[in-house]
């Protein structure tokens, strides 16, 4: 399609609308091309715009002249500042460039005059279905209200998702000397101010809070005037004084816009219209600069428009889905920011500068190392010491790092009978460096196992068997601890075993189910459980407590119980599951009664210098289920029965979740529970990297870590993790036999001759 005489319209003259046209014209000039743009050319929202390297890099090799006019305007610098309580930590090496969104749209107004596209401002467009009838490629790029969108949501099915923080885009007419942030504590609630340079007299100010803040603070009864000399008083000292201004600037709320389709006959979305991500991670204009690259080069590749079209959103929707979830994780850590006011300060700006997940420890260290290093320290990592392998101490038992081998069910067991499989899985895991391995899930009695295949510690035989991997674990890996899980699996009982069809009813051979109400798992698949009575209450505390004192003649060092995954207890804490009407269904006191009952149990015959801990599923991933203030109130509920640590997983209560997936998925809900509720927690979840680990522990939003598949992947994941490290300290000592094996193993040469003379 590159030489072409398309007709094309473009809706919108925002940055991506324009560079769209631009780059379309340019590579084909015999095109169209007509942009229509409602308001002046002067006329814009905001005032800086911040461009990554990366970004810039696909500006210069398709458009050298842009490139050059945009690299004359940046202004760069590599600092940022973030003040909190008085005092200020600074983090370097970052490398941010801006210049002011009004010169931007000038500087694409000239390119796209000069190659002979149509600029017609002041003018609205017609309508996409109409332009579509004389015009061969309508790209809609009018923004996150856009009119196109709407028009054909049938079509692109979007999805908004408001928010809750309010800010106001704002300017000072002088140049922060580094990207800002600051943090204010006002009798009205928590303030912040995002804030950077973007041309040398010339900075972006953007003053946040939450929805309840702005209104106590009357700040909703303010004019433009008002409020922005109420937020240049806020922030008066990072202004030193001075006013900050306004471009008809008023309080918003932002949206998250995604849409299942991006296009729709000739017409496709762009930008804000196809996809927004807060501002926070400075990337909308990113995003839409990046979709106009993508859209000409496929349009100039592909053979037609259908195709062309089709290759545009398989290329970009991964890195858009990938920006919005660490835009998403941004932003929830602004509106959750009064969690981590009483962190210590460097920890705090740390988990400032990580709370995206896409920077991490590790690029921060080698971003700054001396701010990282003085993180690691107030964190209380002994010297050459990577967060991960700083031990804790839960009550009588320290753990010699913080990697945790997670409870994953493996279907292995005869009459619940754990064997040599069990043996070389937990030990080989144990060997391979974690601090504590826990097993699956071991259930509690015959009715309580979810296959045939799944372990028990309800039978001597079984106390034996485990008591045998216990002792191989504390004489083979010395200083490693393992830990045993007890569940009891409710209304998701008596299936197949994973391989053989995942939640499916056995052929034959079931067994009866109990639950807290009489609803199957998978209605029309799964049974029908019996809601349990006042003495089935009674019988199953009883063998939680009876799986208890074996399990402490086994040797365990450290005891979960699990309430999540729908399983019983789960099954009594969400409203999705729980359908009572007596004293153990309603409310979510009484939801609680139950399974406390059973922790109270439990720990009773749990060694008083031995920790215990408990899972729970922090949501349902569906509506109506476990909320996020029923999340913290359990968690608290468990803490205060002497929980030493809560381990937060997610989801698997009902069959019709709706999970956000992504790497660390899981990690916000611990992180919330830690830094409200203040106990201890292990974060699960798709955390797959030891940086991950060391970041999410170093910025306090977990205690332990558990990873489950890449111990599958790799035995020895935590001893490679010290290896690639380059530690080799008391946190992750290799087993005598296998020290020699300690260094990566040599790769293939690399030291070929290097060529003498290059022929043009």
């Amino acid at each position: 399609m590159s030489g072409d005489s398309m007709r094309i319209a473009v809706i919108g003259g925002g940055p991506g609308g324009l560079y769209a046209a631009a780059l379309l014209k340019r590579l084909g000039p015999g095109r169209d091309i007509t942009v229509w743009e409602r308001n002046a050319p002067d006329d814009t929202f905001g005032f800086g715009v911040v461009l990554s390297d990366e970004t810039l890099g696909g500006i210069e090799h398709a458009d050298p002249v842009v490139y050059a006019a945009l690299r004359d305007e940046f202004v760069r610098w590599d600092t940022i500042d973030i003040v909190h309580r008085g005092r200020c930590e600074t983090s370097g090496g970052h490398g941010f460039a801006a210049l002011g969104r009004r010169r931007l749209l000038e500087i694409l107004h000239a390119r796209c005059h000069s190659l002979g596209v149509r600029l017609r401002f002041r003018t609205q467009a017609p309508p996409a279905a109409e332009l579509a009838q004389t015009y061969d490629l309508v790209i809609a790029a009018d923004g996150v209200h856009s009119a196109t969108r709407e028009a054909h949501a049938d079509v692109f099915r979007p999805h908004l998702t408001p928010h809750r923080n309010r800010y106001i885009w704002l300017a000072a007419d002088f140049a922060l000397d580094a990207f800002r942030f600051e943090i204010a504590e006002s009798e009205y609630g928590v303030m912040q101010l995002h804030a950077y340079p973007f041309s040398a007299d010339a900075s972006t100010v953007i003053v946040e809070m939450r929805e309840e803040v702005w209104r106590a603070a009357g700040l909703d009864r303010c004019d433009a005037a008002e409020s922005t000399a109420r937020c240049a008083k806020t922030f008066a000292d990072a202004l030193d004084g001075r006013p900050l201004r306004s471009n008809k600037s008023s309080w918003l709320t932002f949206t998250t816009v995604v849409n299942e389709r991006w296009s729709h006959g000739s017409t496709v979305l762009i930008g804000d219209a196809a996809h927004t991500a807060h501002f926070s991670i400075g990337s909308g204009t990113k995003l839409a600069v990046e979709d106009a690259l993508a859209l000409a080069a496929c349009v100039g590749e592909q053979p037609d428009l259908r195709t062309a079209l089709d290759a545009y959103e398989t290329e970009r929707r991964p890195v858009v889905a990938s920006t919005q979830r660490a835009a998403a994780a941004s932003l929830r850590w602004f509106e959750e920011l009064d969690t981590y006011l009483d962190q210590p300060p460097r920890r705090f700006a740390f988990n400032l500068l990580t709370r995206s997940r896409r920077v991490t420890h590790d690029n921060l260290r080698l971003r700054d190392r001396a701010f990282t290093g003085a993180v690691e320290e107030e964190f209380g990592c002994p010297p050459g010491t990577p967060p991960m392998f700083t031990p804790l101490r839960l009550r009588g038992l320290e753990l010699r790092n913080r990697v945790v081998v997670s409870p994953m069910d493996m279907y292995s067991a005869t009459d619940g009978v754990p064997g040599d499989f069990h043996l070389v899985h937990l030990g080989a895991r144990a060997l391979g460096g974690a601090g504590l391995t826990m097993t699956e899930m071991v259930c509690v009695s015959p009715e309580g196992r979810i296959t045939p295949g799944c372990a028990g510690l309800y039978t001597d035989e079984q106390a034996a068997a485990w008591a045998r991997i216990a002792d191989f674990v504390h004489r083979s890996a010395p200083g490693a601890a393992i830990g045993v899980q007890l569940g009891h699996s409710g209304r998701k009982g008596s299936t197949k075993l994973m391989w053989e069809g995942i939640d499916q009813p056995l052929d034959a051979g079931n067994w009866p189910l109990s639950a807290a109400s009489p609803l199957p798992y998978a209605p029309g698949v799964s049974q029908v459980p019996e809601a349990l009575d006042r003495a089935g209450l009674d019988a199953v505390r009883e063998e939680f407590a009876a799986a208890a004192r074996r399990a402490a003649h086994c040797g365990f060092d450290l005891l979960e119980l699990h309430c999540a995954h729908g399983y019983l207890l789960s099954g009594f804490l969400s409203p999705l599951a729980n359908h009572r009407t007596d004293a153990y269904g309603g409310p979510l006191e009484n939801r609680l009664r139950f399974p406390l009952d059973v922790f109270d149990a439990v720990r009773e015959q749990w060694p008083a210098d031995r920790p215990m801990t408990v899972r729970i599923s922090a949501t349902d991933w569906a509506d109506g289920g476990t909320s996020a203030e029923d999340a913290l109130a359990i968690a608290r509920a468990f803490a205060e029965r002497g929980a030493d640590a809560i381990d937060v997983s997610t989801g698997q209560v009902v069959p019709d979740e709706r999970p956000e997936y992504g790497r660390s998925y899981q990690t916000p809900y611990a992180d919330r529970i830690r830094n409200t509720v203040g106990v201890p927690v292990i974060a699960v979840g798709a955390i797959s990297s030891w940086d991950d680990v060391n970041s999410l522990l170093l910025a306090g939003r977990a205690d332990l870590c558990a990873l489950a598949r890449p111990h599958l992947y790799d035995p020895h994941w935590t001893l490679h993790a010290a290896a690639e490290q380059d530690y080799r300290g008391p946190g992750a000592p290799w087993p005598l036999p296998y020290r020699a094996g300690s260094r990566t193993p040599p790769a293939g040469r690399t030291d070929a001759p290097k060529p003498r003379l290059t022929l043009n």
